[in-house]
């Protein structure tokens, strides 16, 4: 390895055991420490039920997985050979062809691209939602949150690659270096931003209406020490079907955000739990410990991006003459991609993690157990959410315990605290 590339790669593989020993050291490995058991589905709900679900799932994921699949390897043929270089260049020619035009509109082609590849794919995904009563959208709503997607995604990834290209120009030896702090600091921003910014753009929110349940969500957070500043209520019927709440923000913009479908179709009781667990996440503070772990784990992959583009034979495959060649977002693109894949079994564990630790504490602030076993097979009936997956399944994009774990986990609440 070249004296240009131990640098980047030896900062990297600090960032990457700082990343983990963060991880470790803050989100909760053990949710509720004592607890064991086995999980049986049949136990809480029925073949039927089970059925349904296993062939919703049976159903839906050939058409994800070949999106998934067929929009890695476009992304690959566009980064890994000069295909994408090419593009990259047409597109900004007709405005001159710089280098911020190349980042900047390079960057919208290739989400474009991507889109259109994989849209039949995930037109037969939103079909099979459909006829299982998942979606409520129009196909125009439907295409037009597409099109929002895809323009948010480009635009978020043009800014970080605007960056790490003008770094890169700039600072050719240590851009990598800037471009890892950068990339820090894009994402703890990101993390302020996204609920005041991105949110709007994709459901209306309005403030649940005085009354009874309106009084005691505010009471419930205010018993848990979580300051939260409004209670509203998103239009997500005009979507799906499913049931859903959620804490959004920090500070003065923290709110609690209900699915109007979890408003009609659940008691208050129901709606209640559902939100303590959403206070369990803010009162951890599991967005900021996230956004930490996050932030960490970019400036680590910035750095391997340093090592990785600092290989002339990757550059020549792409057709491109380095890091600072505007050509080189198809190839960045790509590796994005990659390994967030790659990366995504990781996240998941973490994720479920927290999320049993948000259940154990939503029955600790509410000590209803009977109830939130309720709600659990309310919510994964209605959500028609994966009871038995597979372990590739669950190990690759499962967020969350299953519902026959986390009921498995409110017994054995009961049995230790109850």
């Amino acid at each position: 390895m070249t004296g240009s590339r131990r640098a980047p790669a030896l900062a990297g593989a600090v960032l990457l055991v700082l990343t983990g020993g963060v991880a470790a050291l803050l989100l909760p490995w053990t949710p509720l420490p004592g607890a064991h058991g086995h999980v049986d589905v049949l136990r809480d709900f029925t073949r039927a039920q089970l059925a349904r679900e296993d062939t919703f799932h049976a159903a839906l994921r050939p058409w994800s997985y070949a999106s998934l699949v067929l929009g890695l390897g476009v992304a690959g043929l566009l980064g890994l050979t000069p295909l994408g270089a090419r593009l990259v260049a047409a597109v900004a020619r007709p405005v001159g062809g710089g280098w911020g035009w190349r980042v900047v509109l390079g960057t919208l082609a290739l989400g474009v691209v991507g889109r259109v590849v994989t849209l039949p794919l995930d037109v037969r995904s939103e079909v099979v939602l459909r006829d299982y009563g998942l979606s409520a959208q129009t196909w125009g709503s439907w295409a037009l949150d597409a099109v929002k997607g895809t323009l948010v995604g480009s635009a978020t990834t043009a800014l970080a690659l605007l960056a790490l290209v003008a770094l890169a120009r700039r600072l050719p030896r240590t851009w990598w270096a800037w471009g890892a702090g950068a990339a820090a600091a894009l994402v703890a921003v990101g993390s302020f931003a996204y609920p005041v910014v991105v949110e709007p753009l994709f459901n209306s929110f309005t403030p649940l209406p005085a009354g009874q349940l309106r009084t005691d969500l505010l009471a419930l957070a205010r018993r848990d020490g979580v300051p939260v500043q409004d209670v509203l209520v998103a239009d997500a019927s005009r979507r799906t079907t499913a049931l859903n709440a959620y804490v959004s923000g920090f500070g003065p913009s923290r709110r609690i955000v209900l699915y109007d479908t979890l408003v009609r179709e659940s008691s208050p009781r129901e709606v209640e739990l559902v939100v303590a667990h959403e206070l369990g996440h803010a009162k951890r503070n599991d967005v900021g410990v996230g956004t930490l772990v996050g932030a960490l784990g970019s400036a680590a992959g910035v750095c391997l991006l340093g090592l990785v583009l600092g290989s002339p034979r990757v550059l020549r495959r792409a057709g491109v003459d380095g890091p600072g060649d505007a050509r080189v977002v198809a190839l960045l693109v790509f590796l994005v991609a990659a390994t967030t894949l790659a990366t995504s079994p990781l996240v998941d564990l973490s994720s479920r993690r927290v999320e049993a630790r948000a259940d154990v504490h939503a029955l600790d602030l509410t000590r209803d157990p009977a109830t939130f076993e309720r709600s659990q097979v309310r919510l994964s009936v209605t959500n028609l959410s994966d009871l038995d997956p597979s372990p590739f399944v669950y190990g690759m994009f499962s967020t969350h315990p299953t519902g026959p774990q986390r009921m498995l986990l409110a017994r054995e609440w009961e049995r230790l605290r109850g």
